[in-house]
């Protein structure tokens, strides 16, 4: 049992405290506009709410990306909860990138931290993922090894595969029967 789930805020977009249990690495799907206030919308893989970077994080974006939003789909970068972030002279806490994809060495940007100090913020490259596993393709390879293709069939499961790869990784692991005269 896990209650994650049930300390999740009521929001529209990706909170700090969704990253209390720890940093997290999202691919970008899309951006889209929002408002002035906070004008775009990085709609993220696997999470049903968009995260609104705020402005030093756009800053480090627009740093490491370029300004071109097109340029952002399919990047990835790993956020997490900073304690420290002010707003109206508070510590509240805020989302923070750690790493990015598409750059080469750590990267540094100067941002404004409080009315006139500003602080270097370093993000860290972010390896390329790893290649998406073909469950069908190694199934195909296990042959006649049953239990192998029951690993597979547990593995491709707890991966989240689509019900019509683990149906038929299920059909080269069940043993058909022969039929009369053989």
């Amino acid at each position: 049992m896990d209650m994650t789930d049930s300390i999740a805020p009521k929001s529209d977009q990706l909170d700090a405290v969704d990253l209390l249990s720890g940093p997290r690495t999202f691919t970008i799907e899309r951006i889209s506009e929002h408002n002035s206030e906070q004008p775009f919308n990085f709609h993220l893989a696997g999470f049903p709410r968009v995260w609104r970077p705020g402005k030093s994080m756009r800053r480090v974006i627009v740093a490491a990306w370029g300004g071109k939003v097109a340029n952002y789909v399919g990047k990835r970068l790993t956020l997490y909860c900073d304690p420290s972030v002010e707003f109206g002279g508070a510590a509240v806490g805020g989302s923070r990138i750690s790493h990015m994809s598409g750059i080469e060495k750590p990267l540094k940007v100067p941002l404004l931290i409080k009315k006139g100090r500003s602080a270097m913020f370093t993000v860290q490259p972010l390896p390329d993922a790893p290649a998406p596993r073909d469950f069908l393709a190694e199934a195909s390879a296990a042959g006649d090894d049953i239990a192998l293709l029951r690993t597979l069939y547990t593995a491709a499961q707890q991966a989240g595969e689509p019900a019509d790869t683990l149906a038929a990784i299920k059909a080269l692991a069940t043993p058909t029967a022969p039929t009369e005269g053989q």
